[in-house]
């Protein structure tokens, strides 16, 4: 039973994916901007823009504590009866499932036309300007003849 809370609960946790993976900047904003939106912050779209970090709309630690809350909240409803609704389950998942893969489609198509990536593996790494010892005293050089 319970087919009702735990699909209230799925729900809610895909809402808290989907603002975990937007930015908190969405470039999709800027096209309806009016003005210049110059005032507006904005990804980088080419390599000769400045490097500004992914930022996202919810947090990590909001993400995971909201969905702690959330599990608690729907694990305290089980215990009362009132909630166990008589439904046809396989209604719900076929309809989670379909908002799910919908909603994911259209957030990786908007992370593919702008051009961002909301984790850091895999990204290029740069060296300092000194790769010398640290402490930023010069290293000793040991060359062949």
């Amino acid at each position: 039973g319970f087919y009702i809370i735990a699909y209230g609960l799925g729900i809610f946790l895909l809402n808290q994916f989907i603002l975990f993976l937007t930015p908190k900047q969405d470039p999709s904003l800027r096209d309806m901007d009016d003005d210049d939106g110059d005032h507006v912050p904005r990804l980088p779209t080419r390599s000769t823009d400045e490097f500004r970090p992914f930022m996202r709309r919810l947090p990590e630690f909001k993400f995971w504590y909201t969905t702690f809350k959330a599990i608690v909240i729907s694990l305290i409803l089980t215990m009362f009866s009132i909630f166990d609704i008589p439904v046809f389950w396989p209604v719900l998942v076929i309809y989670f499932f379909t908002l799910f893969f919908l909603t994911m489609r259209q957030r990786i198509a908007h992370m593919i036309q702008y051009k961002y990536v909301p984790y850091s593996y895999g990204k290029a790494k740069y060296a300092g300007k000194n790769e010398g010892p640290p402490g930023g005293a010069p290293g000793i050089k040991i060359s062949s003849y």
